[in-house]
């Protein structure tokens, strides 16, 4: 028979292990980064509208972005379907050996504008902060406009000419000076694709922007930005 200690004892370790399950799920879903509560990529990518009607938010924060560092609204959302889809947790594949056994991956990109962790470290010490995230678009976005606003200072390229701004951005300002990209079919590819996609979109964005501005109550004419 047991002693009450004893029964005490096998209560306290129960518990004990179930506050251990607690803690390990809230980790488990900390790390994943919370993906599960990340916004759907929008279904018509190809129209700058549709996905802004989806996400009226992502509007705001380009045009933040667009404000403080100069890059056009188009441009900053033409970078984020190219290297994301508008996929928020996005990293790119691991390497299987063996065709199971899990590999390292190429790099260490993640999130919407699938910055990499050494300049994602040099953008939230110079201009975002210690809890700007990848995952999320307010934050992907500036850095597109901080790392173009970089570009041009260090490279001289306009922030108007989105296909080496987007050779800067894959090669960094000092490959771009010394041409790596030129070497690089797939790199020049995905830059004339920008520059369509952007085209397009500030095409779309012109005839439909005004739907975005001045949309909440507390926006009234002429002090809300349009």
């Amino acid at each position: 028979m047991l002693r009450p200690v004893d029964n005490f004892n096998a209560a306290l370790s129960s518990s004990l292990l179930t506050l251990r399950n607690w803690v390990g799920l809230a980790c488990v879903l900390l790390l994943s980064g919370c993906a599960t509560f990340a916004p759907n990529p929008p279904q018509d990518q190809s129209n700058i509208c549709e996905i802004f009607r989806e996400q009226p938010t992502w509007y705001d924060y380009a045009r933040d972005s667009q404000e403080k560092w100069g890059t056009p609204i188009a441009t900053q959302m033409a970078f984020i379907q190219q290297e994301s889809s508008f996929k928020s947790h996005i990293r790119p594949d691991r390497k299987y050996y063996l065709g199971f056994i899990p590999g390292p991956r190429p790099s260490s990109a993640k999130g919407y504008a699938q910055a990499q962790d050494p300049v994602w470290g040099e953008y939230r010490e110079q201009a975002g902060s210690l809890f700007a995230r990848r995952t999320s678009m307010k934050h992907a976005t500036d850095f597109i406009g901080w790392y173009n606003h970089r570009s041009q200072q260090q490279a001289g390229i306009p922030l108007t000419n989105p296909e080496h701004l987007y050779y800067a951005y894959h090669e960094g300002a000092g490959g771009y000076r010394r041409g790596t990209y030129q070497s690089k079919p797939q790199v020049i590819n995905a830059a004339r694709q920008i520059v369509a996609r952007t085209n397009r979109y500030q095409s779309q964005l012109n005839a439909c922007e005004a739907e975005f501005q001045c949309r909440r109550f507390y926006q009234v004419w002429p002090f809300c930005r349009s």
